[in-house]
């Protein structure tokens, strides 16, 4: 699993080290230039006699830093001191008029240069930063707060113009200090220009805006530098990955029967559009359920059991329910919103009389059907257009664009506006409930794609399903859950077609060899 605390939280504990005269610094330098240095061996890898590949020579290669007036810029200092030492040709431009003087000594000492920008002006020097091999952001820390301004602000945007595209093998391998300068480093927003890094070397503990969309693409690929911190027990956001997930997974033994398994049950679909019941249905299936109920028109039942004859169209027992895929939000529904209503209402325990409550996943048109507080074993799923519509019934405004730049403010607002938990879709997924956040980047672009949504849903509520007593007493873990199923989604579409194309009907029909994959792997 990997976590992440706040800005204030790693400060808090980089205070008594500092106030002891622990070198974080030096710690930090040091590992950064290491990271540079593998990373630039292994970009110029030679095959050997053998044709294995081997890590090549860095002696000669050309590093330029960008130098801004805080510590991260000491430390993009220092590590360029230890890089020139290593015979790297080492040019640090400086964007503030004041930076680290200790680094700026140790690095013009180890033979590096420096220049200032404010006298080349910004686009002489990021034309000169665009040619080196190696380019590190060293700019702004986990300090600051807004967009970059200034000549820091001038500079990116100058660098960005300048740099060769994507794919080119002139362009420099950018590492970011800490975090990429310009990103929000609590809650990943971008609200003005960001170099995107190849990798981003951070200190301490990994910040949230590494993990959270939309900064989490601009990371690039991360390495944490353990220098001794003594963080609080709780992160402020995870994320959770492949060996997690599998040493969670309920793996069914030999007294299990499809009850202890888990019944799923779905509402959903119409006439209209029955092809996301059997998306739905299928993926629950596929994701291992003991049973699948289908409740709907009887010609979309027909449908489903033609493509999934597993799945049983009478009524039941049910240990989580799937609510809304395919449902319009208004307008002819078949009797499908009467049907999740009840349903939700049951599942939230609202009916008396009522079996006990069990999960839920609430998707596409049910969710206008939250007229009530709904306990955190509810899961909504909503992608940004939907939470925006949610949220703007509840007075709220925002919209899509409002979303989609900071997911995590509004998926936690709505989570406190409604009391579900609330699985924010997207290019990186966004959990949040009682427990916390959680941020999931798994998937691969080709998942945007219609019923991409439904699949997801029935994956969900079968591993809501197989967990429900546990979710219920708990219902914090209904997000852990919910992460989990972000993850699994996401590989089982790369699983379907490997770096191309992909329909959701593929992806369900991915999950048992994705499943299986993580649980004989861990």
């Amino acid at each position: 699993m990997i976590q992440a605390w706040s800005a204030d939280d790693v400060r808090a504990a980089e205070a008594p080290l500092l106030a002891a005269g622990t070198p974080l610094m030096q710690r930090a330098a040091f590992a950064l230039a290491a990271v540079v240095r593998r990373d630039l061996a292994r970009r110029r890898a030679v095959a050997g006699p053998d044709g294995e590949l081997r890590d090549g020579p860095v002696r000669g290669a050309r590093v330029a830093l960008l130098v801004g007036p805080g510590n991260n810029g000491g430390d993009a200092l220092h590590a360029g001191a230890y890089l020139a030492r290593r015979g790297l040709a080492v040019t640090a431009y400086l964007a503030a008029g004041q930076v680290h003087a200790g680094g700026l000594s140790a690095l013009h000492a180890a033979g590096g240069c420096a220049v200032r920008v404010a006298e080349t002006g910004p686009a002489a020097a990021a034309a000169a930063a665009a040619r080196a091999d190696v380019l590190l952001d060293g700019l702004l820390g986990i300090g600051a707060r807004g967009p970059l301004r200034g000549p820091a602000g001038d500079l990116v945007t100058a660098v960005l113009a300048a740099l060769p595209a994507a794919g080119d093998p002139a362009r420099p391998w950018v590492v970011a200090v800490d975090v990429p300068s310009g990103i929000g480093v609590d809650d990943g927003t971008v609200p003005g220009p960001v170099l995107p890094a190849d990798r981003t070397v951070t200190f301490g503990a990994a910040k949230p805006g590494l993990l959270l969309p939309p900064a989490t693409h601009l990371a690039g690929a991360g390495a944490v530098i353990d220098i001794g911190l003594d963080l609080p027990p709780a992160a402020a956001v995870t994320r959770r990955e492949a060996a997690d997930v599998a040493a969670a997974w309920p793996v069914p033994g030999p007294r299990d029967h499809k009850y202890t398994r888990g019944v799923v049950g779905v509402v959903a679909g119409t006439s209209t559009y029955p092809g996301a019941a059997v998306l739905t249905a299928s993926a629950a299936v596929l994701a291992g359920a003991g049973m699948v109920r289908y409740q709907g028109p009887d010609d979309v039942g027909r449908a489903v059991v033609a493509a999934r004859p597993e799945v049983v169209t009478a009524g039941g027992r049910v240990q989580a329910w799937v609510l809304g895929p395919g449902l319009p939000a208004t307008g002819d529904d078949d009797g499908q919103r009467d049907r999740a209503r009840a349903a939700l209402a049951a599942a939230s325990g609202r009916l008396a009389g009522a079996q006990p409550p069990v999960p839920a996943v609430v998707d596409a048109g049910a969710l206008s059907l939250l007229e009530h507080p709904c306990p955190a074993w509810v899961v909504l799923t909503p992608h940004a257009g939907e939470l925006a519509t949610l949220l703007a019934a509840r007075g709220e405004d925002v919209d899509r664009a409002a979303v989609e730049a900071a997911p995590l403010r509004w998926a936690r607002h709505a989570h406190e506006l409604t009391g579900a938990t609330v699985l924010l879709k997207g290019g990186a997924t966004v959990v949040v409930g009682p427990g916390g956040a959680h941020a999931q980047a798994d998937a691969p672009g080709w998942l945007a794609t219609a019923g991409a949504g439904d699949v997801l849903a029935g994956l969900l509520g079968t591993m809501l399903a197989a967990r429900a007593h546990e979710v219920v007493a708990h219902p914090e873990r209904a997000a852990q859950v919910a992460a989990a199923a972000a993850l699994v989604h996401g590989r089982a579409a790369d699983h379907a077609n490997p770096g191309g194309p992909v329909a959701a009907l593929a992806v369900a029909g991915a999950l048992p060899a994705t499943i299986a994959a993580l649980l004989t792997a861990y």
